[in-house]
């Protein structure tokens, strides 16, 4: 059985890359609060790390602010904890239940660091996105090769490959200047 050229899986399989991208650059921490910068915090609960969602509620009630509603009592001081040594300079207030997350201005030489890492994100997804290019070009030849497809089919799949890559690479950069450009304003 010979193994058929899917140009929709190649799309899907770049999509991914520039979702796991998306997924990444929403937790860079920008002038305003978003609920996603606390998404890969775990928390030790209940004798096993738990991602914080499973142990709280996070909401925004302002632009610089984050409120963390904890469901059991027992959990508050791990929950505050685990924000505290996340690493993302966060300095939870407590208040019964309920922890208050002031997200601070961010300085020059600060924003310029979080945009180094967005262009270190954007290119690991340009380098997966080229991957699967390599992938489905390898695929091509093989298929070629094995005389399952004509030269003309292979040159004229390879340029559909080539274009859908092309778009993907675009929107990779397109959403890292989006970011960017997010973390640049004061």
């Amino acid at each position: 059985m010979t193994t058929a050229f899917d140009l929709a899986d190649i799309k899907r399989r770049m999509q991914g890359a520039v979702a796991s991208l998306k997924t990444e650059l929403g937790g860079l921490r920008t002038g305003r609060a978003s609920a996603s910068l606390l998404e890969p915090i775990q928390v030790d609960a209940y004798g096993a790390h738990m991602p914080l969602a499973q142990v709280a509620t996070v909401s925004v009630p302002e632009a610089r602010l984050l409120s963390v509603q904890v469901w059991d009592r027992g959990m508050v001081n791990a929950v505050e904890k685990a924000i505290r040594d996340s690493n993302l300079g966060l300095n939870p207030a407590t208040e019964g239940q309920t922890l208050r997350i002031r997200i601070p201005e961010l300085n020059e030489e600060r924003r310029k660091e979080l945009v180094k890492v967005a262009h270190k994100y954007a290119e690991a997804a340009k380098v997966a996105v080229r991957h699967v290019r390599r992938d489905g070009m390898d695929l091509l030849k093989k298929l070629e090769k094995d005389s399952a497809i004509s030269a003309d089919d292979m040159e004229r799949q390879s340029k559909d490959v080539q274009k859908v890559t092309d778009e993907t690479i675009a929107e990779v950069d397109q959403t890292l200047a989006h970011k960017e450009k997010e973390i640049l304003a004061v």
